[in-house]
């Protein structure tokens, strides 16, 4: 199997890249406020929350959940998700990290 691109930067930058994926459509950032206004929620309350079909908001859960951001358990025929405490943390800071690893210069440089 080959290497991709992906393998060439550090285990970080990665990190961030993932991050910054899961959290690049408007949806799922609607999703993730459903969460956390409410706790924990079935998916079919998000769907009532979100206008969008219940086929593209699980394919929005599937990529939060692949992230880390979000974590889901089964109970019964629904699964209710909620925010990964954990690696929330995690996320903010690895965020907080790299905004603040730049210091507003002096003088312009550019």
């Amino acid at each position: 199997m080959g290497t991709t691109k992906s393998d060439e930067f550090s285990v970080r930058d990665n990190h961030i890249a993932e991050y910054a994926k899961a959290l690049s459509h408007p949806a799922r950032i609607a999703i993730l406020r459903v969460l956390i206004e409410k706790e924990n929620c079935v998916c079919g309350d998000i769907v009532e929350e979100i206008p969008l079909s219940q086929s593209t908001v699980s394919q929005h859960l599937k990529e939060l959940k692949n992230a880390g951001i979000i974590k889901g358990e089964i109970e019964g025929p629904k699964t209710c998700y909620c925010i990964d405490a954990e690696n929330w943390e995690k996320m903010r800071k690895t965020f907080r990290k790299f905004f603040k690893s730049f210091e507003e210069p002096k003088a312009p440089n550019c």
